[in-house]
């Protein structure tokens, strides 16, 4: 077996805003498999697999960088500001708690 076949992966909840869910055209909550190590960006790219329709609207297509008014949250947490690559909690590894993306609001 290679190491790439002994990797572990997880289930994680994914929570998004009603027009990520619309463009995927999914409702309500979805479930990923992400590999081991799960982070924000294992989580993305995941995301984006599964959803290719997706692509450039959480991320930009080039640089990879997070939207500027998109927000994850982790365990109630504002994580959009970690370090991508940070391990998520073993919440949402065994599914308890999901990953929320969220659309920033913003006006006056």
């Amino acid at each position: 077996m290679s190491a790439a076949d002994e990797r572990r992966s997880h289930s994680v909840r994914l929570v998004m805003p009603f027009h990520l869910r619309t463009l995927a055209r999914v409702e309500g909550e979805v479930t990923l498999e992400v590999a081991e190590p799960v982070t924000v960006r294992s989580v993305l790219d995941a995301l984006e697999l599964r959803f290719p329709m997706l692509r450039g609207t959480v991320r930009d297509h080039v640089t990879a960088q997070r939207r500027p008014k998109v927000r994850f949250y982790v365990t109630e947490q504002d994580w959009t500001f970690h370090d991508p690559d940070t391990p998520l909690p073993e919440a949402i590894l065994t599914g308890s708690k999901p990953f929320m993306i969220v659309g920033a609001i913003s006006g006056g």
